[in-house]
């Protein structure tokens, strides 16, 4: 199996393993890093796995091959197909959007507050109070506001994952997002790695931007929130 048909079991086994609470072939992110969590496949057993590794009512967020049919004791909060895109290394130079001359600021612990409410307010994924600690993360600052961010979320060998792209609705237009995106892009792929994302299928305004970029959509998955 390609590790990028699993890609949060994969991280969760590699290259993040330190933040995985384990049981049996169940893995998952302590919840104020991320809400994600994975298994070697969606079976009965590795069900009843990651059920032990939640609290009662405790969310989780799976990406699967097909539409989640948990075992009974599970409620799916909500679920639809996910675009898993790639930009191959090999295709050369990344597109660099010189359009934005803002600076970049990485962005730590003391961005969280606002991290946390940018993305609350453009709801670009999931984002919790230690997800920043998951990799780089980026920042653009108007007026000493944050106004637009991305960073990386998902790594795994050969692999990292750009997330949390989001502009504040009255700072949009100016190229912000593009310009988050190729920078991350340049600096994973001057490490070796090869840029993934994932956008919700429906978000064809992203899918196009993304393809804009030199991203090509590798397969669907299935995202889903559930708890027990």
């Amino acid at each position: 199996m390609n590790p990028l048909d699993n890609p949060i079991w994969h991280a969760l086994n590699t290259s993040h393993a330190h933040f995985a609470a384990t049981c049996g072939l169940a893995r998952r992110f302590p919840s104020e890093v991320s809400v994600l969590g994975g298994f070697a496949e969606p079976s009965p057993d590795n069900y009843a796995f990651l059920a032990s590794l939640l609290k009662p009512g405790e969310r989780v967020g799976l990406f699967l091959p097909d539409p989640p049919e948990p075992p009974p004791g599970w409620t799916v909060v909500s679920t639809g197909p996910l675009a898993q895109m790639v930009y191959s290394r090999s295709r050369g130079s990344v597109p660099v959007n010189h359009a934005c001359a803002t600076e970049f600021v990485p962005l730590t612990k003391a961005d969280v507050p606002e991290m946390l409410a940018l993305t609350k307010l453009t709801k670009p994924g999931p984002f919790s109070g230690r997800t920043y600690e998951m990799g780089e993360y980026l920042g653009i600052r108007i007026g000493g506001v944050l106004v637009a961010m991305a960073g990386e979320r998902l790594r795994l060998p050969d692999y990292t994952e750009i997330s949390a792209v989001c502009t504040h609705p009255d700072h949009l237009g100016h190229g912000y997002a593009t310009a988050l995106v190729t920078t991350l892009m340049e600096r994973i792929c001057a490490r070796g790695d090869e840029p993934i994302l994932h956008v919700r299928s429906e978000n064809t305004r992203a899918v196009a931007l993304y393809e804009h970029l030199g991203f090509e959509q590798r397969k669907t998955l299935q995202y889903a929130v559930l708890h027990v």
